[in-house]
């Protein structure tokens, strides 16, 4: 039983983190959370092997959702190339300042970020992306993305969140936008995830088939089935309007948000 909750979660996350490229952990992280509530794991423990193993089963989503969005040839190479180096860094401080924060602390915050943006995306549905505007120097991308590496690495995603509105703002269309995310997300998870393997294990996380804060039951369930599904997602990301994908992912965004605020409180 405990498997099959994990591939339907992948199945799910696969599937969001190919339309919006988020790379799913908006989905994992409270679906996670409430599964190893129930398996009555060390609640000190649990949001941190959620945010962990969400940042490692985005390793095998982005591949997955990468290749849709590449064969459409939507994602933008040369701004992966810049951002990089940034996101690697980012990730692996990131999960460092994860370690050190509460469960309900790393709640609220990833709580009250994801209504932010979501507010942000919503309010920016119909505005027409001024294409006339270009991407800063690659010095700028960098720093950017070291930035984005250590939110997305705090938060458990794969950094579309923020990737997506910073592309959007420098004149990238939507579709493009979201395909460079997902690009993206591959080194925030590789780092992330290594990060949290790491720290976990200076913590001497004891829980059942885990390696410090990532479970690896879960990790495999979740990869299969997302793997397949991402792909999905980033078909349908392709027929939908710039408009109605930010309105999407803004209900997405406050309905997790609003769901971890009330976790952290309570």
């Amino acid at each position: 039983m405990e498997l099959i909750i994990y591939l339907a979660i992948g199945a799910i996350a696969g599937f969001a983190a190919g339309l919006f490229g988020v790379g799913g952990g908006l989905i994992i992280i409270p679906i996670l959370y409430v599964v190893f509530h129930q398996l009555q794991y060390d609640p000190t423990v649990i949001m941190h092997m959620a945010v962990g193993t969400s940042l490692a089963t985005i390793i095998v989503t982005s591949i997955s959702s990468v290749m849709a969005h590449h064969k459409k040839g939507a994602v933008l190479w040369h701004v992966f190339k810049n951002m990089a180096p940034g996101l690697v860094i980012g990730s692996l401080v990131g999960a460092g300042i994860a370690d050190l924060l509460s469960g309900p602390h790393l709640q609220l915050i990833i709580g009250s970020f994801a209504i932010w943006v979501a507010f942000k995306m919503f309010k920016g549905a119909h505005t027409v992306v001024d294409q006339t505007q270009s991407l800063p120097s690659r010095a700028m991308q960098i720093l950017a993305g070291g930035g984005i590496g250590v939110a997305s690495a705090i938060f458990g995603i794969g950094g579309g969140s923020l990737t997506v509105p910073y592309l959007s703002k420098n004149g990238v269309v939507m579709q493009q936008a979201v395909a460079t995310s997902a690009a993206c997300g591959l080194p925030i998870a590789v780092a992330g995830a290594f990060g949290f393997m790491w720290f976990g294990y200076q913590q001497h996380v004891s829980v059942p088939n885990a390696i410090g804060y990532i479970h690896l039951y879960a990790f495999t369930g979740i990869s299969i089935m997302s793997f397949i599904t991402a792909k999905l997602g980033a078909r349908v990301a392709h027929q939908l309007s710039p408009a109605m994908l930010k309105k999407c992912f803004a209900c997405l965004l406050t309905t997790v948000g609003i769901y971890f605020i009330y976790q952290g409180l309570s």
